[in-house]
């Protein structure tokens, strides 16, 4: 059973930063072989937004609009670890993070951690 343990998510002001983590646990295919992403739900809306994603090799990364030149996603294949740098945040960067792997059968959601941005 695949588990997934977001951390890194605090109370922080515009325009600070944020290091978010994300180990995974109990799969038998080491994160190496994996492109995986990070998501976001914010408050009130329905479905998680795909931040960033990483291939497998890390060799394709890519952003969404809103976050391009802010967040950096990085992986480290030995820990099975997947980061999520966060710069510059803004107040709607607020939101649940979540990491999984970039695939049609995810694996179980993990809990998520929460991010938020206020004065």
């Amino acid at each position: 059973q695949v588990q997934l343990v977001e951390s890194g998510g605090d109370l922080v002001q515009p325009g600070g930063s944020l290091r978010l983590s994300c180990v995974v646990s109990g799969s038998r295919f080491n994160i190496l072989a994996m492109a995986m992403g990070w998501y976001r739900q914010a408050p009130g809306k329905p479905v998680r937004e795909l931040v960033a994603s990483i291939s497998s090799g890390g060799g394709s990364i890519n952003y969404a609009e809103s976050v391009k030149g802010r967040f950096t996603i990085s992986k480290d294949n030995a820990k099975n670890t997947v980061y999520l740098q966060m710069n510059s945040l803004k107040s709607e960067d607020t939101a649940l993070y979540y990491c999984n792997r970039r695939t049609a059968n995810p694996w179980p959601w993990g809990q998520g951690t929460q991010v938020t941005v206020s004065p």
